[in-house]
């Protein structure tokens, strides 16, 4: 493997959920250390699993590997982190300044941008702390700091003393008021990020047009901030040898071939490794062993219909009926990117539309084709997007032209420079959002969302907007009604959460739903997307996957959802509207 060959001291795997960046960084730090190195793995994914990979707990401290000498391990907790950074910027003042001063301050450092600065908080001691982690030559990080994370941290040094004066429209500058007395070390890390010699960036994708686009914005996003030195790993590519016998197999090897063929400029120059696709789970150290090597691995003779009375799910189609009878409301396609939002979305618009519904399909997603996705058109059917860079300039403008026009030179030019920063896009693109859910009321609008990531901000930037309209006009005694009230009643508002049948993502996709639910927003349904147990593959590497599915379907029927789409993974990419309202009735069922 290229990425492996003269690795420096820091390692950053950075991908979307299910990719398989987890597995790539544990088999990495075992490959280094059953090289004779001392090597330190670190999480700081909310979701993180490496602990169940290696069969012990980890938890937030540096846990020696048993079985393999000269490996530890790190789970860094970024709600922990969150909380502990809240405290310590909010404990000094509490009682000393108003509770209306102090509930302000508790509210501006709710959001996910708190969040990921905590979490960055927390492993900048181990770039930057020598005697921390000076027994160890190699640092593998599962999940590296996004190109937001450091952008925030590369604002000038003047938001303190802005924000005490008032003179800022609220953005990042809450979360980011805590850092000044760690500048230097946190301008040290980044540095250290920065610097080819000591670090290296692996780059995460499956070879899919979707997530091969997410990670070249990721790719430009990083080395925009200096972080250059990069490589691209092509995980869980299917063996041309599996395409022999199986028309869903040669269906899915020339899907990844024409993918790669036409990879994104900006991933086309970098070192690129491939990784097969494997049929077994990823969790043991003989599993992680086989993963960076070639080696196909024998077939372990499965039956020929491993699924065979274990998939027992509600099709598409009954979520659909069951949307329907509604006449309208808002429908929410929720998860991480490459799970398929868009398509679901697409797919549900597409058969309301048919049934004479008026419905307005919508995203908030940068990433999203819809209208590739679609290819078409049809009577009833409305598709706009939410474009992020139109709406965050037209929202800059409104500010410089309302806040910004009382300021003297040098408060508009911070004020400028704060709306340079990252959460105004957010906060922009929660306007235009709020302003599409008000149709709900009249038809239907059916929202593929960004990644979760970004979707919680929305929905922080939703809950303070409603907080300070409660306060007003509840004084007043008036009635009224918030985004965040539509959201939260389930007369008004779907919430379908979209996953994968695969550890991670099943796990990332539970740990949206807790968020959900504190937020008062109870997920109507999920759907398990591109189901291999669904789609009687013969292949014997894809049968094998179909009997590791089982278990997550299992585990999401029995702990999660109360509704559940099982969707196949198909031999024909569903695009087009005839493919998406075939894909409705494509879900297995047996009740």
């Amino acid at each position: 493997m290229l990425f492996l060959q003269q690795a420096p001291r820091y390692l950053f795997f950075t991908g979307k959920g299910g990719v398989g960046k987890t597995s790539l960084a544990c088999a990495t730090a075992l490959h280094l250390a059953e090289q004779g190195r001392q090597v330190l793995l670190v999480s700081t994914d909310p979701a993180s699993n490496i602990g169940q990979v290696f069969g012990l707990g980890i938890g937030n401290r540096i846990t020696p590997i048993p079985a393999v000498p000269g490996l530890a391990a790190l789970e860094i907790d970024p709600q922990a982190a969150a909380g502990a950074y809240r405290d310590r910027i909010v404990g000094p003042v509490r009682g000393v300044l108003p509770d209306t001063v102090v509930q302000s301050i508790e509210e501006q450092l709710s959001g996910a941008c708190t969040t990921e600065i905590a979490a960055f908080d927390e492993f900048t001691a181990l770039l930057t702390d020598v005697a921390l982690t000076q027994q160890f030559e190699h640092i593998v990080f599962d999940t590296a700091p996004t190109g937001h994370t450091i952008r925030l941290l590369q604002l000038p040094g003047a938001w303190s003393g802005f924000l005490a004066a008032g003179k800022g429209d609220a953005s990042c500058l809450g979360p980011l008021a805590g850092l000044e007395k760690q500048r230097e070390q946190y301008q040290a890390a980044v540095a250290a990020l920065a610097d080819s010699r000591h670090t290296r960036l692996i780059l995460v994708a499956r070879a899919q047009p979707a997530t091969l686009r997410e990670v070249a914005r990721t790719q430009a996003e990083l080395a925009a901030v200096g972080l250059t030195q990069q490589h691209l790993v092509i995980n869980g590519v299917l063996p041309q040898a599996e395409a022999a016998a199986d028309p869903l197999a040669q269906a899915i090897h020339a899907r990844e071939q024409v993918a790669l063929q036409h990879i994104p400029a900006e991933l086309a120059g970098l070192p690129r490794d491939t990784v097969a696709l494997k049929p077994f789970n990823l969790v043991g150290l003989d599993a992680l062993r086989q993963l960076l090597t070639d080696a196909r691995v024998a077939d372990a003779g499965m039956p020929a219909d491993p699924i065979a009375g274990d998939l027992v799910a509600q099709p598409l189609l009954a979520l659909v009926d069951a949307i329907a009878a509604d006449g309208h409301g808002l429908v929410m396609l929720m998860g991480k990117g490459g799970v398929g939002k868009t398509t679901m979305a697409a797919a549900l618009a597409a058969e309301l539309a048919r049934r004479g519904l008026p419905v307005h399909l919508t995203t908030s997603d940068p990433a999203a084709h819809l209208a590739e996705t679609l290819a078409g058109s049809l009577a009833n059917l409305s598709v706009s997007r939410i474009d992020p860079q139109e709406v965050t300039r037209l929202y800059r403008q409104q500010v410089l032209q309302t806040r910004g026009a009382q300021l003297d030179a040098a408060g508009r030019a911070l004020l400028e420079e704060d709306l340079r920063s990252p959460c105004t896009e957010e906060i922009a693109v929660f306007q235009a959002f709020s302003r599409v859910i008000r149709e709900a009321g009249k038809k239907f609008v059916v929202m593929d969302t960004a990644p979760t990531g970004h979707t919680l901000l929305l929905l922080d930037a939703t809950g303070a907007y409603h907080r300070e309209v409660a306060r007003q006009m509840g004084d007043k005694g008036l009635h009224f009604t918030t985004p965040m009230m539509q959201l939260q009643d389930p007369r008004q508002t779907k919430v379908l959460i979209v996953t994968l049948a695969e550890t991670t993502p099943v796990l990332e996709a539970a740990h949206l739903q807790d968020d959900l639910r504190r937020a008062g927003i109870e997920p109507w349904a999920w759907i398990i997307n591109n189901s291999v147990a669904a789609s009687h593959a013969q292949s014997p590497l894809l049968r094998r996957r179909a009997a590791n599915e089982l278990e997550q379907i299992a585990a999401v029927r029995s702990r999660y959802a109360g509704r559940l789409a099982v969707v196949p993974l198909l031999s024909d990419e569903p695009v087009g509207i005839d493919k998406l309202q075939q894909l409705i009735r494509l879900s297995r069922r047996e009740d």
